[in-house]
């Protein structure tokens, strides 16, 4: 029992720990997504080419960590591929600083795309033997936690810097960007000291029985589906951002004030639903996801305040749900051994099922917003059929 309570400390220490590498890394480019498209802008960028880094940024920040997930694998090197990921991840943006032409910017933003490709799947290996020790839900929620709170901080920390720096357009934004090499270098010195006193997560997960060979079983199967369904109804903010902007209910000065109010939300239910995972299951995931799927109608039928923020909230709830409960789900259904193939499979489907269904929503929004309504809500109920079939196979 000592040794098991021993384990379980040490497994909340790399957890608290690595949330704390997520929270200062998030500053970075949460922070830098905030004001990246008005730099390309005056640096010569057209909107085509802004809105095609972002879009292929995306792309490539998913896709390849099936290669990565694979190679981790592989090679067990998850520290080296983590490490890999967060140097191209975090040094990108500062370097954003240096450059005049707008060329130069793309390549590092697609970068920190790419960085992150590398990491992801590694990182949340790691982060699976961990949270094993801990209820996976509520590990991957108090992580989430710690990371919002860097989104929020990030673009509030760049819009104070540009708001007192004197000068001129460009060099304002220069140094704003110079700014973040201090949080980057912060959660580099944080891996390194979570790789000295952790060397081998894997430790946390030692004598698992392994219940399967393959990576993709039938629960998985379905799972894959239902998250598709999940991340195809879910709209990006900007989207939602835009409508505000167009409806003309608010000012333009408190949209961003909304995103706060949404990843705060986000936070405490990562947490929240996160722990009540832990103790119920795959009802808490269906939960969460019709909680969810009522975001749509409130944010663009309506033109009632509170009618929206309790949109937005509901918003911010399937995100918290999504970031501790999702990524749970795979460490509880695949075997050690096979995890980090099984996180970059399921990060691939994920995103390039969010890449689709946000380029549908945004078609549907010119078209009719009922029926991109219509759509969201579908999408999310369809998700919930899905892990019903996903939990029968289970049994």
């Amino acid at each position: 029992m000592i040794d098991l309570n021993r384990k379980s400390n040490s497994a909340i220490k790399f957890i608290i720990l690595m949330g704390f590498v997520s929270l200062f890394s998030d500053i970075v480019y949460e922070g830098a997504r905030s004001i990246s498209g008005p730099y390309l802008g005056l640096l010569g960028a057209s909107a085509t080419a802004i809105s095609l880094t972002a879009g292929l940024g995306e792309f490539i920040g998913y896709a390849f960590r099936l290669v990565s997930g694979y190679f981790a694998d592989k090679t067990k090197r998850y520290w080296l591929l983590t490490f890999l990921g967060y140097l191209m991840n975090l040094l990108a943006i500062p370097t954003l600083a240096l450059v005049g032409k707008w060329q130069l910017a793309v390549l590092l933003l697609i970068a920190e795309r790419f960085g992150k490709a590398i990491r992801k799947p590694a990182r949340d290996t790691m982060m699976s033997f961990a949270v094993k020790q801990v209820g996976a839900g509520w590990g991957f929620g108090l992580e989430e936690a710690l990371d919002q709170i860097g989104a929020v901080t990030g673009p509030v920390i760049l819009s104070v810097a540009l708001a007192l720096k004197s000068g001129g357009e460009i060099l304002r934004y220069k140094f704003a960007f110079s700014l973040l090499l201090v949080p980057a270098l912060i959660s580099l010195l944080l891996l390194t000291i979570g790789r000295v006193l952790f060397p081998t997560p894997s430790d946390f997960e030692k004598n698992t029985p392994v219940k399967s060979t393959h990576v993709v079983n039938k629960s998985f199967r379905w799972y894959l589906i239902a998250i598709s369904f999940i991340a195809a109804g879910f709209a990006d903010f900007p989207l939602i951002a835009y409508h505000f902007s167009k409806i003309n209910l608010m000012s333009s000065s408190l949209i961003p004030l909304f995103y706060s109010i949404a990843m705060g939300i986000d936070a405490v239910a990562a947490v929240v639903f996160g722990r009540l995972f832990d103790k119920r299951g795959l009802i808490v995931l269906i939960i969460s996801s019709s909680l969810g799927a009522f975001f749509a109608p409130l944010i663009f039928l309506t033109k009632n305040l509170f009618a929206i923020v309790l949109g937005v909230c509901l918003w911010g709830i399937g995100i918290g749900a999504q970031e501790s409960i999702l990524k749970a789900v795979v460490a509880n259904l695949i075997p050690v051994e096979k995890r980090g193939t099984a996180y970059g499979i399921f990060n691939t489907v994920f995103g390039f099922a969010w890449f689709l269904g946000s380029l549908l929503m945004g078609v549907l929004y010119d078209i009719s917003l009922v029926l991109l309504v219509i759509f969201s809500v579908l999408m999310e109920l369809l998700s919930i059929v899905m892990i019903i079939f996903m939990n029968r196979s289970s049994q």
